[in-house]
Order: C-alpha cells, then sequence, then structure tokens
C-alpha cells in the first residue's frame, strides 16, 4: 500500500466527518420548518434534482478511466455543498433578519446554485482529489451565494436573473481554479474517451436537455409557461444547429459525438437570462442557433489558441459549453432590455449599467476567487495529486479484479 493512499485514507473520511458534524450542530441552531403550503414545489425540486445530480453527473464521465469518481466526487460534493448552502440561507435570515421562504425553497435554490460548484468541476476533472474538491466546494458555495447576495441586494437584480449567473460563475471559477493545476501531458491516452464512455456521457447530456426547461423556470413566478416554450424552441434550435455544424467541421463529414455533447445545451444556457421575458419564440430559436454556433466554433479557437496561450488545461470544455454562451446569454438580455425599455430613454443607461455591473461582479468574483482557492489547493497540506496518476479511478476506487498495487 503506497503513502498517497495512506494518506487518502487518514484524511479524507476525517475531512468528510468533520463537516458533516458541523453542519448537524449548525441545523440544530438555523434549521426551519417548512409548512405543508411548501409541497406544491417539489416536484420543481425533483427536476432540478435529476438535472443536477443525475444529468451533470453522467454529463462527466466521458474520461475512460475516471468513471467511478466522475459520478461518484459529484454526489458527494452535492450532498455536502447543499446542506452548506442552506445552512448560509438560514444565516443570513437571522442576521438580516428576512423572511424565510421554507425548507424546499432553500434546498431547490440549493441544488441549483450547486450546478456552479459541478461546472468548475468539470474544469478540473481528473486532477483534483476529493479532500481539494471539498474545500473547492464549501469555498465556491459561499462566494457564489455572496455574490448574488450583492447583485440583489445593492444592484437590485432580480433573484432569477442572479442565480442565472451560476453558469458563468461556475466556468470561469473553475478555469482559475484549474489555471494552478499542473498540465497533464498531452500524449496521455488516458485523458481521453471510448465509446462507451461518450455514451455515457450523452446519456447525462440528455438528461440535462429534458429538464433544462424546469431548471430555467423554476424560480418564474410570473410567466412561467413562456419561460418553459423559450428554453424548449432555444435547446432545440441548438440541437439541431449541432447536428449541421458537426457534419460541416469535421474532416471526414461525419457526425462527431464531442459536437453533440457540448452544443445542444448552449441555448438552455443562453436563453436562461431572458426565457420569460421573450415575447416571440423565433428569438429564442435565434438565440440558441447563436448559442450553439459560438460553442463548436468556440471549442476550436479556445482549444488551439485560448488554453495553451494561457497554459489553462480544461478538462470537459466548460468554457465553450456553458461560459460563451452564458457571455452571449448577457449581451443578448441587455439588447432585449434596451429594445423594450427605449422610451425610458432617461433612465435606460443607469439600467442597462446595473445588468452590465452585475456581470462583470459575478465574473471578477469568480475569477479572483478562483485563482486564490486553487493557489490554495496547491499548498502540500491537500496532498495534490501527481500528474501521473491524473484521470484515474483506481487511485481512489477499489477495483477488486484487477488486484494490482498503485
Amino acid at each position: 500500500m503506497s503513502s498517497n493512499y495512506r494518506n487518502f485514507r487518514n484524511n479524507v473520511p476525517w475531512l468528510i466527518l468533520f463537516l458533516q458534524a458541523v453542519f448537524i450542530v449548525f441545523f440544530y441552531f438555523l434549521s426551519s420548518d417548512g409548512g405543508t403550503a411548501q409541497l406544491t414545489r417539489y416536484p420543481a425540486l425533483q427536476d432540478v434534482n435529476h438535472m443536477v445530480i443525475f444529468g451533470l453527473g453522467f454529463f462527466l464521465t466521458f474520461l475512460k478511466r475516471y468513471g467511478f469518481s466522475s459520478t461518484g466526487f459529484n454526489l458527494l460534493i452535492i450532498a455536502l455543498g447543499v446542506q452548506c448552502f442552506v445552512l448560509i440561507e438560514g444565516l443570513l435570515v437571522f442576521l438580516l433578519l428576512s423572511e424565510d421562504e421554507g425548507s424546499l425553497t432553500r434546498i431547490t435554490k440549493a441544488t441549483m446554485s450547486m450546478t456552479a460548484v459541478v461546472i468548475s468541476t468539470g474544469a478540473v476533472l481528473g486532477k483534483a482529489n476529493p479532500v481539494q474538491l471539498i474545500l473547492m466546494t464549501i469555498v465556491e458555495i459561499i462566494v457564489f451565494r455572496m455574490s448574488r447576495w450583492i447583485n440583489t441586494t445593492f444592484l437590485e437584480v432580480p433573484d432569477r436573473i442572479g442565480m442565472m449567473h451560476v453558469h458563468l460563475f461556475g466556468a470561469y471559477f473553475g478555469l482559475a481554479v484549474s489555471s494552478r493545476f499542473s498540465e497533464p501531458s498531452p500524449r496521455s491516452e488516458k485523458n481521453m474517451s471510448t465509446p462507451k464512455s461518450d455514451l455515457l456521457s450523452m446519456l447525462g447530456t440528455l438528461f440535462l436537455w429534458v429538464f433544462w426547461p424546469s431548471f430555467n423556470s423554476v424560480l418564474v413566478v410570473e410567466e412561467k409557461s413562456k419561460a418553459i416554450c423559450n428554453t424548449y424552441f432555444a435547446l432545440a434550435v441548438s440541437a439541431v444547429t449541432a447536428f449541421v455544424l458537426s457534419v460541416l467541421t469535421t474532416k471526414d463529414g461525419k457526425f462527431r459525438m464531442t459536437h453533440i455533447h457540448s452544443a445542444v445545451l448552449a441555448g438552455g444556457v443562453a436563453v436562461g437570462y431572458t426565457a420569460s421575458s421573450i415575447e416571440y419564440p423565433w428569438i429564442a430559436m435565434i438565440l440558441g442557433l447563436l448559442a450553439s454556433v459560438i460553442t463548436i466554433l468556440g471549442s476550436y479557437c479556445i482549444q488551439w489558441c485560448f488554453n495553451p496561450a494561457l497554459k489553462i488545461h480544461d478538462t470537459s470544455g466548460v468554457h465553450f459549453i456553458f461560459g460563451l454562451p452564458g457571455v452571449l446569454g448577457v449581451l443578448a438580455q441587455v439588447i432585449l432590455f434596451l429594445i423594450n425599455n427605449w422610451s425610458t430613454l432617461p433612465s435606460l443607461g443607469y439600467l442597462v449599467t446595473i445588468c452590465i455591473g452585475a456581470f462583470c461582479l459575478t465574473i471578477g468574483a469568480a475569477l479572483i476567487t478562483g485563482l486564490i482557492t486553487g493557489f490554495i489547493l496547491n499548498l502540500k497540506l491537500f496532498k495534490t495529486t501527481p500528474v501521473s496518476k491524473y484521470f484515474e479511478d483506481q487511485f481512489y476506487w477499489e477495483f477488486p479484479h484487477l488486484a494490482v498495487g498503485f
């Protein structure tokens, strides 16, 4: 048994046990009683749970030797992160004397917020060990909640819009953290997929595609049906565009699974900010088309130009899957806001500045705290995974049929 394995065994269980004990103690003092009237929100919670746990969990299983860790660690950090978020909400209610939304609403928002953490995990997938992932989860969920609080309190951004920053925050926080990790060898075969792993990953993509309309509409109070329909049309057009561009951009003129895997979701990310305010479906469809184009063409530019120049290894491509469509969504929000409120010209500049300010705050907070978190996680204290063990399930999971050492 290697020293690395002993360190893993001695550190991970005790960290998890310590955090869980702390959460239980804090829940004793900050827990609230969700009323029976909230049971109507349970279907929405189910949809979000399916999307985040099952959809994103399998979405990250494309690495041929990292399937156990992709799904297993995803469940672990979500289970811990949701508890942490609910405690933060309870603490804010206690300190600010604000209205208690109830337990089901808190859990729903907590699960939606964990999307940011899972997206960030995609950037460091296969490189970060469980201790690093758990600590990254705690830091990121706190910082994301604080950035949302600043947006809603000082910039008066609606809570629904603030939550849609989850894709941007997760993508750029993850990229910033990943920049502090050692790059794997470009010749490493472990950083590749197989037909079976691609199929499992596509299964996660299908779940995300099906439940994305619920994600974009769960916090919408009015015009909920409009948000669902616009999200569906944006997703449909982005899926069709992904198939077209996949054929046009490959050398042999065939479909490429990686294109379909990433670009079919772009419309759902981009339309999140404006799903309930778009009056005509064709606008959402154009947005879905542009999002898919940006994702596929951006994947070539980022992988061959941006990442090598900045020495960033983005394992899952979260920059072009979630980051770029999120930027497009903010741009669309500003343009549609200008069109719909052109009559109120004197105050229009101020309101547009608020939208752009919220975007800049989210990106800035993600990049700065991500860089600091990445630096801290790579201290010797946290037993950084050696590059030779990147993308390797066997370093963490038991494989009785192999029976080989580390």
